[in-house]
């Protein structure tokens, strides 16, 4: 679309290098080309915006092939316009001169004067074909077939435009036929698959046969070996056994060996033993019975000096109480009871026991010489008494 700039009682448009414009002022024809840019006034100027670029024009349509089944075609013309004055000159192409914007469609013109003739020659190709051959080579017979058709066409010449290239995209049955097409292949295709699958559960059954023959041979030689081992333990229990016997017969004779010699050395020291003890008795027989003899004699020579000392001491007391009077005598005789008798903390005298006392004590005065020497005897009988 051109750029069309207002101003003030007149207009500028700068078009594309691929568009094409025509000028014509008061039905004279000013500016012719592409890529123009020129002032003009919208009141007397007719403009056309032709389009020289290459343009691609879709198409679907349906068609029926010889066997009554309908298809999906999907194809994709190339063109272009080759004589822009001859395209503007036989459709519409005129823009507005205040926005640039087309008048008419004249692209949509140029859609229908291509769509038609393409549809016609497709559908006469694909009439006289089977569905399975048009599926095959449809797409190609339809493309040599529409192109050829376009160039033979008389009306695009005629409207300046040029076919560049024809290309056919699909072509498509039904989705329930398309559908029942596929399942023969598919079947194929899933019995290629079970085929498959089967050919390798066979190997994998074959690979588990030799793993499990090999597993036996394993075991079977493992078998053989540990019986070649249970052997080999056996020979060896028995010869270690014998070592055994062996070792326990020398040890056991060494041992008996060991015990003869030390029964005959604790013999001989037991001997030897008894010998030194019966020297040691009978030396010690003879130590005590001189001893005992020397302690008889010791204590014999002992007893006869007490004897003597006693007999000695007994005369010297004698003496000595023969010469003390008779009051020392009784003294002494106080102070040996006294030290005889147990402790007296207090002592109670009565008025009757002093009585009898001191008349004692006056009687006993005048007979004190007469029994002077009685009681010195009798004294002496209680000092040996207590010696």
């Amino acid at each position: 679309m051109a750029d069309i700039t207002r101003r003030p009682g007149w207009r500028h448009l700068r078009s594309a290098p691929t568009a094409h414009i025509r000028h014509h002022r008061s039905g004279r024809l000013v500016h012719d080309g592409t890529g123009l840019s020129f002032r003009f006034r919208a009141l007397t100027a007719a403009l056309s915006e032709v389009p020289v670029d290459d343009r691609e024009l879709a198409m679907t349509f349906h068609a029926r092939t010889a066997d009554f089944q309908d298809v999906t075609v999907q194809a994709t013309v190339t063109y272009r316009i080759g004589d822009p004055a001859l395209a503007a000159a036989r459709l519409d192409f005129s823009i507005d001169p205040d926005t640039g914007v087309w008048r008419g469609a004249p692209l949509e013109q140029l859609g229908t004067l291509m769509t038609d003739p393409a549809q016609e020659h497709a559908l006469a190709v694909l009439a006289r074909m089977p569905l399975s051959a048009a599926l095959v080579d449809g797409v190609s017979a339809v493309r040599e077939r529409v192109a050829a058709g376009l160039a033979a066409e008389p009306r695009l010449p005629a409207t300046g435009i040029e076919v560049v290239a024809v290309r056919v995209v699909a072509l498509r049955p039904e989705p329930e036929v398309e559908r029942a097409l596929r399942t023969p292949a598919r079947e194929q295709i899933q019995q290629e698959a079970d085929r498959a699958t089967y050919e390798r559960r066979a190997v994998a059954v074959e690979r588990e046969r030799t793993i499990a023959e090999n597993e036996l041979a394993s075991r079977i030689e493992l078998a053989r070996r540990e019986e070649q081992l249970v052997e080999q333990r056996g020979t060896n229990a028995r010869r270690e056994a014998q070592e055994q016997a062996a070792a326990d017969a020398v040890r056991a004779e060494a041992e008996a060996a060991r015990t003869v010699r030390l029964a005959e050395a604790e013999a001989a020291r037991t001997e030897r033993l008894a010998d030194a003890e019966a020297t040691r008795t009978e030396r010690l027989a003879d130590a005590e019975a001189t001893r005992t003899e020397r302690l008889g004699r010791a204590a014999a020579v002992e007893a006869r000096e007490v004897g003597a000392a006693r007999a000695e001491a007994r005369a010297a007391w004698l003496r000595v109480h023969a010469e003390v009077d008779v009051a020392t005598l009784h003294a002494l005789t106080g102070s040996r009871l006294a030290e005889n008798l147990p402790r007296i903390d207090s002592l109670t005298v009565s008025p009757d026991v002093l009585t009898g006392l001191l008349a004692k004590l006056g009687s006993g005065t005048a007979g004190a010489v007469g029994t002077g020497t009685r009681t010195a005897e009798g004294d002496g009988g209680f000092a040996g008494a207590r010696e």
